[in-house]
């Protein structure tokens, strides 16, 4: 069993997740690791767990934060 780095949970069924710039993470459910490893939409403030844009350095959720917050020419994936 291994102890969850988010909320220290000791499961039986943790799972490991190497991102790509950065240290090996432990977490024992998709929740716990979308809180420690996704971007939060600067507009928003939401997870971003689909594709998201990224202009400037900035994450967004879709298109319309990405316009709210001052970003030109963002459209959503069709």
């Amino acid at each position: 069993m291994a102890k969850c780095d988010v909320c220290g949970n000791d499961y039986d069924k943790s799972f490991t997740v190497t991102p790509i710039r950065g240290e090996q993470k432990t977490f024992d459910s998709f929740e716990c690791a979308i809180h420690a490893l996704a971007p939060t939409c600067a507009h928003c403030g939401v997870k971003i767990v689909g594709h998201g844009m990224e202009k400037a350095g900035s994450f967004y959720c879709c298109a319309n934060c990405a316009t709210q917050a001052g970003a030109k020419g963002m459209k959503d994936r069709a």
